[in-house]
């Protein structure tokens, strides 16, 4: 065999590894331990790239906690990457370090929004067909492994922080916590939401989306007989997150919520 034939040979060889690789990474959907990229379809044909990240030991038979995250608008697209890397790796990875899953073992959800899409319809009657589809995957998910429904939690970055308020909203019953950071607020929601944990972040330099979204929403809330948690930073611009993630009570404050829920029958109530 010649050198070019060998040569050919090997990188034919290398190619078949390479794709091999690339196939079983993106069949194997239920990898612990790790961020998996998997295609959410509806019945209707609708889809939804998400990634979905499960506890190293994840055992049927306990209860797992859920962080549904909402990116921000460099996350859009269909790549099912940027939602956890570049600038919203902070946001979704928090949850998944080792120290942190030591102590709390939890699913982390993140859905990919299309590119022009938004998370929130703000003031708007119909829900968006991208927080729509990021609520079936939840459910999806949840009817797949055991996920305890008493300590589901939503946060997001700018327009996911939008994302985070509207999702609220719309299914008041559902998250036993929130973490809505820099992102546009519908003031007139707040008497229905007044009752969720939520821990609110805002640089007060934003020019993207003004600290006044926050500070007005925060105000709304506590008139309406809510405690939530405010931090502000000075002289801080629109990527708060890269301060409010190295925050050190976070994530001990986020797991510490837990939302009531009584079962009568076969039907959950939740308080």
């Amino acid at each position: 065999m010649g050198w070019r034939v060998r040569t050919v040979f090997v990188l034919i060889c290398v190619c078949q590894f390479w794709c091999a690789g690339e196939l079983a990474a993106q069949g194997s959907d239920t990898a612990a331990g790790e961020f998996v990229a998997r295609v959410y379809t509806n019945a209707r044909g609708e889809t939804m790239p998400y990634r979905l990240f499960v506890p190293a030991k994840y055992d049927k038979t306990k209860k797992y906690p859920l962080v549904l995250w909402l990116h921000g608008a460099n996350g859009r697209g269909t790549d099912n990457l940027k939602p956890i890397s570049g600038g919203n790796a902070l946001g979704a990875g928090i949850w998944t370090r080792p120290e942190n899953q030591e102590k709390y073992p939890a699913f982390v959800l993140a859905p990919q929004a299309p590119e022009a899409a938004l998370w929130a319809n703000r003031g708007g009657k119909e829900i968006t067909q991208s927080l729509r589809l990021a609520l079936e995957i939840l459910d999806a998910v949840r009817a797949e492994f055991s996920i305890d429904a008493a300590r589901l939690y939503a946060t997001g970055q700018s327009m996911g922080g939008g994302g985070v308020w509207d999702l609220l909203q719309r299914r008041p019953e559902l998250f036993a916590a929130a973490v809505p950071l820099c992102g546009p607020a519908d003031v007139n929601t707040a008497p229905q939401i007044a009752h969720i944990p939520v821990w609110v972040f805002h640089g007060e330099a934003d020019a993207t989306v003004p600290v006044a979204a926050s500070r007005r929403m925060v105000e709304a809330l506590r008139a309406a007989g809510g405690q939530p948690r405010y931090t502000e930073y000075p002289g801080v611009g629109h990527m708060v997150w890269e301060k409010a993630f190295q925050e050190p009570e976070l994530v001990s404050w986020v797991f510490a919520q837990k939302r009531e829920v009584r079962k009568q029958g076969s039907t959950e109530v939740r308080k």
